[in-house]
């Protein structure tokens, strides 16, 4: 369990900082972006705590 909540807040934490990069070389829209970024903070914010918790 706390293996699948890591791959899950490192995903998130990946989709909150590719996009930008992204949608600044004009591969994705701003749209996009936003929608990917917003699903990454999720991810991270909801996942991160449990397993980073001593």
């Amino acid at each position: 369990m706390k293996n699948m909540l890591k791959i899950i807040a490192i995903t998130g934490l990946c989709l909150t900082l590719l996009p930008p990069l992204l949608a600044f070389s004009d591969r994705i829209s701003m749209d996009t972006n936003k929608q990917l970024m917003f699903v990454g903070f999720l991810a991270w914010f909801c996942a991160a705590p449990f397993w980073m918790k001593k």
